[in-house]
């Protein structure tokens, strides 16, 4: 499959369009063109209208990870309001790369209007995105894995994710110690900023050793297996952070396991329920919550604004918040107008 999948992306990337060509490499985290989320209306105008007869495509990576679930719904959310329909779909598994691309490429075929497409790596999506832009079908990439061609992105500072949490091991353990990270997938944009930013906190300030850093590829049976070896190894161990709340559900269960609750923090990233739940029960440390719901819902939005002729900035940021057991109950609001004011206050 590997093969296969290299050899399709070989070809498209032959044909680059001179369009392509014409963008620097989007890092979505450092990119200048850049808009607030809080700020699409002031900078942009209201909303336009969007036709009732319009047809949105949403590829996701799984279905299986409620954050993807939350993006879609956070689509849908937009849709009914204005009467439109979105279809939403996912590759099998997290690994279905060439399935993925099978979605979007036929999304492109039926005459979609838009696609919202959160990619598994950053270039299993590439010969997707050449065919719509040769169409002029818009594309936003949204979220998590960065396409280096991708005119628009909607998400939030990857690297700020594990920046926050590296900042919460400072002050709660001003003298320092060792700490792990279990990383995603290897390759994917968001995990690598996740990740550096984490370590290039703690390194900066000198106290900390960073004694571990394996990939789990997104799985949380392969975060428990990697964080019971770790701490097999470290016994003394005081804190992960796990580059999504999947992977950190299972550090939970194997920091529990052996004894370390008490001793060993644990941090994941995404904000999902099961995550809060963990949080309120004295579990899970904290998450980083990148609020699925409205990334999608602010996605959604700028699809509607670039079919409407408008000129947006390349990045469109949206919010996280560092999640712990003082501020849980306040963000699990489910009143979106109020966590909408909530995180425009930040």
């Amino acid at each position: 499959m590997k093969k296969l999948l290299l050899s399709v992306l070989a070809s498209s990337l032959l044909c680059t369009s001179v369009y392509a060509a014409e963008l620097a490499p989007l890092k979505s985290d450092t990119e200048p063109d850049r808009t607030d989320w809080t700020q699409l209306d002031s900078k942009y105008g209201p909303l336009p209208k969007a036709d009732s007869k319009l047809k949105i495509g949403g590829v996701s990576k799984t279905l299986t990870n409620e954050y993807w679930r939350s993006l879609g719904e956070g689509y849908q959310n937009v849709a009914k309001k204005y009467g439109f329909s979105v279809a939403y779909q996912a590759a099998a598994n997290e690994d279905d790369q060439l399935g993925q691309l099978s979605i979007a490429e036929t999304m492109i075929s039926q005459g979609f209007n838009g696609l919202l497409v959160s990619p598994q790596t950053d270039i299993n999506l590439e010969p997707a995105l050449e065919s719509a832009n040769s169409k002029k079908i818009p594309v936003v990439n949204v979220n998590d894995a960065v396409m280096p061609n991708a005119q628009y992105y909607v998400g939030n500072v990857q690297k700020d994710n594990g920046v926050r949490v590296a900042k919460w091991f400072i002050q709660h353990h001003p003298q320092g110690g060792k700490v792990a990270v279990i990383e995603g997938q290897p390759g994917v944009y968001a995990a690598g900023q996740r990740t550096s930013g984490f370590k290039e906190t703690l390194q900066a300030n000198g106290k900390f050793a960073i004694v571990a850093s394996v990939p789990a590829n997104w799985s949380r049976e392969q975060a428990f297996n990697a964080a019971s070896t770790i701490l097999q190894q470290h016994p003394d161990l005081i804190g992960f952070y796990a580059n999504n709340d999947t992977m950190a559900l299972g550090v939970v269960e194997a920091v529990r396991a052996q004894n370390k609750s008490a001793q060993t923090a644990v941090f994941g990233t995404d904000g999902i329920s099961d995550a809060y739940a963990s949080i309120k029960r004295g579990e899970l440390t904290g998450t980083v919550d990148s609020f699925p719901v409205l990334t999608g819902e602010v996605a959604m939005d700028v699809m509607i604004r670039l079919i409407n002729g408008q000129k947006l900035s390349r990045v469109i940021s949206t919010p996280q918040a560092l999640i712990t057991k003082e501020n849980a109950d306040a963000f699990s609001t489910k009143d979106n107008a109020k966590l909408r004011q909530l995180l425009a206050q930040q």
